[in-house]
């Protein structure tokens, strides 16, 4: 009789168990969804936005490409500054793997 008690008592732990797991764990999961939903729905504007107006919807793009261009035209300058001072060594063996 003891043994039948143990088993069931340990039957009824694994299944509360199993079930407070599943419902934490899909509680988190849900959270998550929820988190990115809320986080992501901007994105989901620029989606609908661009049936109306293509370069509209594009408009962080473009500011990112502004960025960029505006980066690599700053590197430009920096190069050109530190080549006309001749601040660089152009000699072959200012690097060990070119002889």
């Amino acid at each position: 009789m003891d043994l039948l008690k143990k088993l069931v008592s340990i039957g009824s732990f694994y299944i509360f168990v199993v079930t407070i797991n599943d419902t934490i764990m899909k509680d988190f999961f849900e959270g998550i969804e929820d988190l990115f939903g809320l986080l992501l729905a901007p994105l989901d504007e620029l989606r609908a936005l661009e049936l109306d107006s293509w370069f509209l919807a594009n408009g962080l793009n473009w500011i990112f490409m502004a960025i960029g261009f505006l980066a690599f035209l700053y590197w430009m300058k920096q190069l050109k500054s530190f080549n006309d001072n001749n601040e660089e060594n152009r000699e072959s063996t200012s690097h060990s793997f070119l002889g």
